[in-house]
């Protein structure tokens, strides 16, 4: 297997065991990240009902930037995702970094969605 399929399986696998441990309720959703190379997407999931709740990308129309893959794109999808899982009534998250390592652009979205007002 060459190095680039490997990652992929290892990341694959990082996530099956968070998504063992973490299931979104109604009372706390789950807050789930996927990155790209060039984009990054995030939703609020209740698992037990099967829907998302908010979900933000840079890929939104309101997310106005030049470049999509850096951290300053990521605290923005944070912050817009935050916003909007708050107008529809949720405070609480499980955070599910999707099996990708926490820092860089998913610390950068974890942080401006907590500076936003989601707690996890």
């Amino acid at each position: 297997m060459d190095k680039a399929k490997h990652k992929v399986v290892r990341r694959q696998r990082r996530h099956t065991g968070i998504r063992k441990r973490v299931i979104g309720v109604p009372s706390q959703p789950r807050l789930s990240i996927y990155k790209s190379l060039n984009h990054i997407y995030a939703q609020v999931i209740d698992d037990l009902a099967g829907t998302t709740i908010a979900a933000a990308s840079t890929m939104d129309k309101d997310v106005k930037l030049e470049k999509t893959g850096n951290s300053a794109a990521a605290a923005a999808v944070g912050a817009l995702v935050a916003k909007r899982a708050l107008a529809k009534g949720v405070k609480d998250v499980k955070f599910d970094r999707g099996g990708f390592k926490f820092h860089g652009r998913v610390k950068a979205l974890a942080d401006a969605a907590r500076k936003e007002g989601l707690k996890f």
